[in-house]
Parts: C-alpha cells; structure tokens; sequence
C-alpha cells in the first residue's frame, strides 16, 4: 500500500500511538522501514494503554513520554505530533481548569518540537466546540489544527472550528474522516458533484465528496484511510477538479439559515 503511495505521488502518512491496538508505530517499523524515509509522517499521543482498553491523558509528563517513544519505535523523530483529541479529558472541567490543563499539554508539545523530537506539533480534535469554550487564546499555537471535514459535519462544528482557528491563531488545517466515518451510502443516495466546476469528467459521488471536503472547512491536506490502492487511485484523481466557491457558500448559508429557522 505505501509503495503504491509513492507511486501516485502521496508523501505523506498519518497515524496515532493507539492505532492498531498501539502497535502501529512498531508494525511501520518492521514492515515499511526502507519506505518511512520517503514520507513525511505525522502521529497523535493522548491516548494510552490501560487495563485493556485506553485511557486519555493530557498529563506533560505522559505525553513527552509518548512522544519520545514513537521516535524509537518509529526509529525516526515524527514530523508533525499531534495531541490528540484533547476534548476527551476536558469534558466536565471548569472553563479556568480546562484552560490550564490544556495549556500545559500545548507546552508540552511545543517543547518537544523546540527540543527537536519532532519539526511541528498540532492538535487532533473529533469535536472542536469543547476547546472554544476553555478559551485557548493565550495559549501556544499549533502549527496544524486537523479537525473533521467534508459534506457530513454540521454547521455548528464547522462554525466551532471557525472561531477556534482565528482565537488560536493556528496555522494549516487538515481535514480527516471526509466520508463520515464509512457512511457509504450516502453518497448513493446523494450527488455531491454539483459542487464541482464543470466539467468534472467521469468524477464519481465519492470522488465529488472528497474534494469537496478541502472547502468544509478550508483544508491544505486531507487524512482518509484505505487499503485499497485503486480506491487511493481515484481520491488523487479527484484532485485535478475544482470546487465551486460559490456553490459551497451557498450550501454553508442554507445550513445557517436551516439552524435559525
């Protein structure tokens, strides 16, 4: 599958310490060692092994443990570092509890980018709307915000990560899950090529939504898995499109003018 990456000109791989029942970053090791080099990786820390299961934790200490050890499992110092969903171990605190629990995780992450364990850190969020309301400003900026995208985020998460963006002054945006999670059949049951410029060729409806997904919000990358290199094929492909500016700002007043009403 990774050399079928290069091939089609990705470059870039993304995966978390939890993946593959915490294995990931060891199984890239064993299996894609020689091909790692050729790829700009990012990982998320946050989440760790307990009883079986996982368990958050934006503990400074942890999370600098974490990173340093995907560097040695990795056997490399990871490009980018995310936090990953740091809202898990937000719910319930204080807006003042959360802000500090927060700004000594970003600390902690900044500090390792500083120190040299990685080139950039970011933060991973499934929901952004709980870290708006434990107020990041003031806190240190992330390099990256990956965030969800794509036609199946309501208007209020994609509002959240608005607002989160300008207060944190974060720099690129990277979307992930632009297909919903696996949600297929939505895409039977509607066309997202509209949003398209024509013409748009042959482009399928997943194809359309995965395009689209870099306008919802406005994204430089994209995350989606697959073990599918014909699948990998026509997401590539679906970058030659273009989006109709015009037509997602349509879609996005119609969503806000729907909450009001």
């Amino acid at each position: 599958m990774l050399t079928a990456a290069l091939d089609l000109g990705v470059t870039a791989l993304d995966t978390a310490a939890p993946y593959f029942g915490f294995r990931s970053h060891t199984v890239l090791a064993e299996t894609a060692a020689d091909l790692l080099p050729r790829f700009t990786l990012s990982t998320k820390v946050g989440f760790f092994p307990s009883a079986g299961s996982a368990e958050h934790s934006l503990d400074p200490s942890r999370l600098r443990l974490a990173i340093e050890k995907a560097a040695r499992e990795l056997g490399r110092e990871p490009d980018t570092v995310f936090l990953h969903n740091p809202e898990r171990s937000l719910a319930g605190l204080s807006p003042a509890d959360g802000h500090a629990l927060l700004g000594n995780a970003c600390t902690a992450l900044a500090d390792a980018a500083r120190d040299g364990l990685c080139r950039a850190w970011g933060v991973a969020s499934w929901d952004t709307q709980p870290l708006g309301v434990v107020r990041v400003e003031g806190l240190p900026s992330p390099d990256v915000l990956m965030v969800r995208a794509g036609l199946l985020v309501g208007i209020d998460l994609l509002d959240a990560t608005t607002v989160l963006r300008t207060a944190w002054h974060a720099g690129e945006i990277w979307g992930m899950s632009p297909f919903g999670g696996g949600h297929w059949k939505v895409w039977e049951d509607f066309d997202p090529r509209p949003f398209l410029r024509p013409p748009h060729g042959d482009l399928s409806r997943v194809q359309a939504a995965f395009r689209t997904a870099f306008h919802l919000p406005t994204a430089s990358a994209m995350a989606v898995g697959t073990d599918d290199p014909g699948h990998l094929a026509q997401l590539v492909q679906a970058l030659n499109a273009e989006v109709d500016a015009a037509t997602v700002s349509q879609y996005l007043r119609a969503l806000h003018g729907r909450r009001q009403s």
